[in-house]
């Protein structure tokens, strides 16, 4: 038998939609220690997937998609994560079903392999890349030429996005909000895309210049404050000031408020509502969460922790 934990992501945007450059895409996030997904699994017969789990009928699927003709697989997902919240679920999920049935019978597939068989990263490369090795990562997008359109990864059948900058994210605690409520997915993510892009040029060109010339260093020269800058600067910028103004009103506030608290940089991951703050002592993020937590409890609901980046990527073992 084998167990595989897998983390979770913040999407912290999509750089280019805007393709008059001949690429599409490219974003930039960060693995996250949790919440994350378990699943532990074995050879068998027959082929069952049990666990009390949103992410049940994904993880079949990915399962079906790489197992072996005649071969059978029993697995159980043992920890769950929230579905359609911005943390990337839907990849992990699939990852590490895929991993598993290629672990235990040898099939030798890349992470990049696996992705491709169940169908992720189409759009966004963070979540394929957090899998593999974790950290703060960038990745580079598509050719236009080859995706055709602007569209999520749930519609996209292009290969995942090439990782062009990975680094250990430093030591910094992330203070993590989950309001109650969803973020866009499925046909309703689609239409946004098709609404809002093509993105102007010079906002895709100042999200660039934020991520190379700022966000980029700050990971590298351990400068929160230079980070967190950068973290508010894109939230009003590109394809992510659209997500963040299509959000119940209290995903907003539950961001101006981490600011408010003393967070360095606070934003939305993905399509949301998932918001997170980088603080850089436990004492800050215990402040915050308080904070967040009181207003979110008389307000719509939902959940706060404190969680660190995740710089090694999923972790399989036999047990």
């Amino acid at each position: 038998m084998i167990r595989i934990t897998s983390p979770s992501r913040l999407h912290l945007t999509l750089i280019d939609m805007n393709a008059s450059m001949g690429r599409i895409d490219g974003g930039a996030g960060i693995s996250l220690e949790s919440p994350h997904i378990v699943i532990s699994a074995e050879m068998s017969e027959d082929t069952e997937v049990t666990g009390n789990s949103l992410l049940k009928e994904r993880v079949e699927a990915a399962v079906g998609k790489v197992l072996p003709e005649g071969e059978g697989i029993r697995m159980v997902i043992e920890e769950d994560m929230y579905a359609h919240v911005g943390l990337g679920s839907g990849t992990q999920a699939s990852l590490s079903a895929a991993a598993a049935v290629n672990e235990l019978y040898g099939l030798g597939m890349s992470v990049r392999d696996l992705a491709i068989a169940v169908g992720r990263g189409g759009t966004s490369g963070i979540g394929v890349a957090s899998f593999e090795a974790g950290g703060f990562i960038v990745d580079g997008g598509h050719r236009f030429s080859e995706k055709g359109s602007f569209s999520p990864s749930s519609a996209s059948r292009a290969d995942p996005a090439p990782v062009i900058f990975r680094h250990d994210l430093p030591d910094w605690d992330i203070v993590l909000a989950v309001p109650d409520t969803q973020g866009a997915h499925d046909a309703k993510e689609v239409d946004i895309f098709r609404k809002v892009c093509p993105i102007p040029l010079n906002e895709v060109q100042e999200v660039s210049h934020i991520i190379l010339m700022k966000m980029m260093p700050s990971i590298v020269e351990n400068d929160i404050e230079a980070f967190g800058h950068a973290i508010n600067h894109i939230q009003s910028l590109g394809f992510k000031r659209h997500e963040v103004q299509l959000q119940h009103p209290a995903v907003r506030d539950v961001m101006s408020l981490m600011q408010e608290s003393g967070a360095y940089g606070a934003g939305m991951s993905s399509f949301g509502p998932a918001v997170y703050g980088v603080v850089d002592s436990r004492e800050d993020a215990a402040y915050i969460m308080e904070d967040v937590q009181e207003y979110l409890d008389r307000t719509i609901g939902g959940t706060v922790m404190v969680t660190r980046a995740n710089n090694r990527g999923a972790v399989i073992r036999k047990v």
